[in-house]
């Protein structure tokens, strides 16, 4: 049965990847992406995969944008319900601690943990009543976990949206509702190499979106509340 999507932070990495793979197999999918040109990009990758494709996009700065007056009113007209959401959109800075200003700070915390918050918050009545929400974390957010020196903003924030996800779990156990946090290890993408220009990471974006993509459709009958590391590498 198709499946009603959300994905943000589609317009490159495992974002762009999953969404072709949720095009591929016949649902119907939102992409969410300050970046118009990609959008569209995607949407003719998406049109190729299969031509019965139903793509909706919007570009949205989820840092900055209205929440309830722009990215709300798009998501309804698009879908009476939602199935699945995928919070992947996500902001990472590699600089010493002391570095690091409050611009930079705010904007990762906005992107990585707030706009989750945000979103999630305004789609609970448009959740389908067994819906699966999953949320894209680090490894790095792990506590005890190996930590890396520059990376301060970015592993906190992650270590932040994973208590949000088993906050929200808890709240909601009484439903049918699931809320679970995949906290991935070293993906090859471009804010990987944006960030540690050089590094290859063992792991594809494509992979790891057929692994969060099956996850998404099948994970809920296995796991409620739950983070799990999904890694070959430290971190």
């Amino acid at each position: 049965m198709a499946k009603k999507v959300i994905v943000t932070g589609a317009s490159r990495g495992i974002g762009f990847e999953l969404v072709k793979q949720y095009a591929l197999a016949g649902h119907e999918v939102l992409a969410i992406s300050r970046n118009s040109d990609r959008l569209e990009y995607l949407k003719k990758e998406c049109l190729k995969l299969n031509s019965n494709a139903i793509v909706h996009t919007i570009s949205f700065d989820l840092a900055e944008g209205n929440f309830s007056s722009t990215l709300l009113p798009y998501i309804i007209k698009s879908f009476k319900q939602v199935d699945v959401l995928i919070n992947n959109a996500g902001a990472l800075i590699a600089k010493p601690f002391t570095e690091i200003n409050a611009e930079e700070l705010q904007r990762i915390y906005s992107v990585n943990v707030l706009s989750v918050f945000k979103l999630t918050q305004l789609l609970i009545p448009l959740f389908s009543s067994n819906a699966h929400i999953v949320n894209i974390s680090s490894v790095g957010g792990i506590q005890g976990s190996v930590k890396f020196a520059g990376l301060a903003a970015y592993s906190s924030s992650k270590a932040a949206l994973i208590s949000l996800t088993e906050c929200l779990a808890e709240e909601y156990k009484e439903t049918d509702l699931a809320f679970n946090c995949l906290a991935l290890g070293a993906v090859q993408t471009e804010m990987l190499e944006e960030a540690f220009p050089g590094y290859q990471a063992p792991t594809s974006a494509v992979n790891m979106a057929a692994y969060i993509f099956d996850f998404s459709l099948n994970g809920s009958e296995f796991y409620k509340g739950k983070v799990l590391n999904v890694s070959k590498s430290t971190p």
